[in-house]
């Protein structure tokens, strides 16, 4: 039997104006207490978690750095970012009241009214650099997505004092200060693992020279079998710093597999993942794999991400070190603002973006 569908919103004039021009979000539609999805959100069936093979007893590596300088987890973290490109880091250096504080910060970010989050959209924002938005790239994507977010671009403290909301801009600085030793940490591993000796100041900006936070909102969602909240992708940046509430629905694709492998939240923990930044600039060594955001029917979930990217005036492409033993690159040098904005310009469609930096 066709699902039924939802009724209020058969025009999709209506369900743009309502979700996006009036910045109520996918939240405004859990909300409003619906008992079908909108046709608008409906997947293709192949995008559904029907249809995949999810390994239940499978499990993404869970690493303690709690001695960071033990060459055994510089061995293991280098492991995990090539043969899984995702793997959960556990007793490292940022503070677990950082966390809650930026949880409960999302929170109250998306529990203000929708007229005061929609000052912070595409069309009102002050900046570029401070974006509410719901799913992916709306006016390209043949489903839209289940998911709410404010994206906050770092340029610095005095913009972010300036700009960013009072709802969760300390609670994010703090979180991006805090995280800071720990992304330093995990890339001094990762460039030793790739025979780079010392990271210096030209390398550190190319690796991680700018950096933007999402706060993400997964509302409860009716026939959450139909949608998604996050459809297949990977990531643009060099590493992704990803806190993630005790709700679940991140899943990973298994490397070179059509299996997908569940990320379970532990408290405190933060969830690492390779971006497309580092798969072209270590030649390929290490891998940024796809994974997606189930929806629920029962729980509204929420995660923060850190992307940690190169600047967007950089170009990327092998590291020089890798290339200099006659090692041959697979990747050409490209302009990191052309990448990302290919990335943007197309819906979700799994790892098709690393082909723009093919040779």
């Amino acid at each position: 039997m066709a699902p039924t569908r939802a009724e209020p919103f058969n025009d999709s004039s209506a369900l743009i104006d309502f979700v996006i021009n009036q910045g109520n979000g996918v939240k405004g539609l859990s909300e409003m207490g619906l008992k079908a999805l909108p046709r608008q959100y409906i997947q293709p069936l192949e995008e559904r978690m029907c249809m995949i093979n999810i390994k239940a007893q499978e499990s993404i590596p869970i690493i303690d750095m709690s001695n960071p300088d033990d060459p055994e987890v510089v061995k293991l973290i280098c492991e995990a970012a090539s043969k899984w490109g995702f793997f959960q880091i556990i007793n490292h250096d940022v503070p677990i009241e950082v966390l809650e504080n930026v949880k409960d910060a999302t929170y109250k970010f998306f529990g203000l009214p929708a007229e005061v989050k929609n000052k912070y959209s595409k069309e009102h924002s002050s900046s570029n650099n401070v974006r509410f938005g719901t799913s992916f790239t709306p006016q390209a994507e043949k489903a839209l997505e289940w998911k709410d977010y404010l994206s906050l671009f770092y340029v610095s403290e005095e913009e972010a004092s300036a700009l960013w909301p009072l709802a969760c801009r300390e609670q994010v600085l703090d979180y991006m200060r805090k995280s800071e030793v720990v992304i330093k940490q995990l890339l001094k591993m990762l460039m030793k693992g790739l025979n780079v000796k010392e990271i210096d100041e030209t390398k550190e900006s190319l690796l991680m020279g700018s950096m933007r936070t999402n706060l993400n909102y997964y509302p409860k969602c009716p026939n959450p079998e139909l949608t998604v909240g996050v459809g297949r992708h990977s990531d643009v940046s060099t590493l992704t710093i990803l806190l993630q509430d005790e709700i679940g629905g991140l899943f990973v694709r298994e490397n070179n597999g059509d299996n997908w492998i569940h990320v379970p939240p532990i408290k405190g923990s933060l969830v690492i993942n390779v971006g497309d930044a580092l798969q072209i600039m270590s030649n390929g060594k290490y891998k940024s794999v796809e994974h997606r955001v189930v929806a629920n029917g029962y729980n509204n979930r929420i995660s923060v991400p850190i992307f940690v990217n190169p600047r967007p005036s950089d170009m990327i492409g092998p590291l020089p070190e890798l290339i200099k033993d006659g090692e041959k690159p697979i990747y050409k040098q490209v302009l990191y603002s052309d990448y990302v904005k290919h990335f943007f310009r197309k819906g979700h469609d799994g790892k098709k973006t690393i082909a723009f930096a093919e040779l």
